[in-house]
């Protein structure tokens, strides 16, 4: 054999093993966005468990550097963990892929149900379905949580960080101080206990890429909705319901573009369908432009994510090589745990409501910790009771 002949195999073997990994990337992801109900805590926590413990691709200790750099940056927080697994996994590729395929079956489920808004007057009746899957949800995220836990809190100032910061998150304090007050907690302490003379603290850029709309009213055309959107996705740090205030503020006091009816059905639909709640924007985009609008609402919102995420990946080795900037990182780790607890403990109080909810919950507990069945198979079984449920008592 020649030489050439032996370096052509081994090109096309290496080519070979990255389209393995991007077409599991893309299949790990697709399904992801299929069946991730829950909002962010719950998709993390199913990454977490995915691609963590069962797969292996990444370390305990490199996912909550990522959780702890996805909640510095604003966007959404699972959306922008699939973006830093999969640049983690396959470089730019990985990043664009697993990004894309966790955004795209939701923006599908959720065009479907605007087109079924606007042709029927009426949302789908799911309520009985998402009834016996958010029990098993909070269960799945309280696993998670204990795992990220035991790797985030390596001593008691840590432990006292996530205790404060879920206390403050209760209290309804803002996300990114609470966030930036750990951080900044966790490198004093480090400062003071090495007692150094001055401290280098090196932190994730923080831009604001606002784009600013004019005052007035504007007829709704596809450009003005791609700037609107790109500003929502670039500054708002936190949950859908952080996006909320920038909807009611721009589309239904300012431009008129929607009533307050349709932005709280709007919201509801992002909630309550698998993947990423900023897809809200692609029922908000159907609803005042149709196919076109759905998609340039989609692309507008998380564009701003994959270039946050692009820019701060190579950071994140840097600021864990030192001591002080990784004790901020730790600080922010913690407190991302202690925002989780709390955000776990609100949607807990609204998913297990009777004995019925409570049962659900104690056995996909059983089921996941004892036996680890996987989770996908806990979260269908638990739709199935839920319209088992509805059918019994006739709803």
């Amino acid at each position: 054999m020649r030489p050439e002949d032996g370096a052509a195999g081994a090109v096309g073997a290496a080519s070979a093993a990255r389209g393995s990994q991007l077409k599991q990337i893309a299949l790990s992801f697709l399904r992801l966005g299929t069946i991730a109900f829950g909002g962010p805590a719950a998709h993390i926590a199913m990454m977490e468990e995915e691609f963590v413990r069962r797969r292996g691709w990444i370390s305990q200790a490199d996912f909550l550097d990522m959780l702890g750099a996805s909640n510095l940056i604003p966007g959404p927080s699972s959306t922008e963990m699939a973006i830093h697994i999969g640049h983690q996994r396959a470089g730019w590729r990985g990043l664009i892929i697993a990004g894309t395929s966790f955004i795209l079956p939701a923006m599908l489920i959720v065009m479907v149900c605007a087109w079924a808004y606007a042709a029927f007057g009426a949302l789908p009746r799911i309520q009985r379905v998402l009834y016996g899957i958010k029990p098993v949800i909070i269960v799945i995220v309280l696993q998670a949580l204990w795992r990220l836990a035991r790797t985030a809190v390596k001593d008691m100032f840590l432990a006292a960080i996530a205790l404060i910061a879920t206390i403050a998150a209760l209290a309804g304090g803002n996300v990114l101080v609470v966030l930036l007050v750990a951080g900044l907690l966790a490198t004093l302490h480090a400062w003071s206990r090495e007692r150094l003379a001055y401290a280098k603290l090196t932190l994730l850029p923080i831009k604001s890429l606002a784009a600013s709309t004019a005052a007035a009213a504007v007829p709704i055309g596809l450009g003005g909705l791609f700037l609107l959107f790109l500003k929502f996705g670039a500054v708002i740090f936190g949950s859908g319901y952080v996006l909320l205030v920038f909807l009611q503020a721009d589309l239904v006091n300012r431009l008129h573009w929607l009533s307050q009816a349709q932005l709280l059905d709007a919201v509801a639909v992002g909630q309550v369908t698998p993947g990423p709640v900023f897809t809200t924007a692609t029922f908000i985009g159907y609803l005042l432009r149709g196919v076109p609008g759905a998609l340039v609402a989609t692309v507008a919102i998380f564009f701003p994510g994959f270039l946050l995420v692009a820019a701060s990946r190579p950071l994140i080795p840097r600021i864990r090589g030192s001591k002080i900037a990784g004790a901020f990182l730790d600080g922010v780790n913690v407190a991302a745990v202690g925002l989780m607890i709390a955000v776990t403990w609100q949607l807990s109080r609204a998913a297990v409501v009777d004995s019925l909810s409570g049962s659900v919950a104690a056995l996909s507990a059983l089921l996941l910790i004892f036996f680890r069945i996987n989770s996908v198979w806990l979260i269908v079984a638990g739709g199935f009771v839920g319209i088992a449920a509805g059918w019994w008592l006739g709803g």
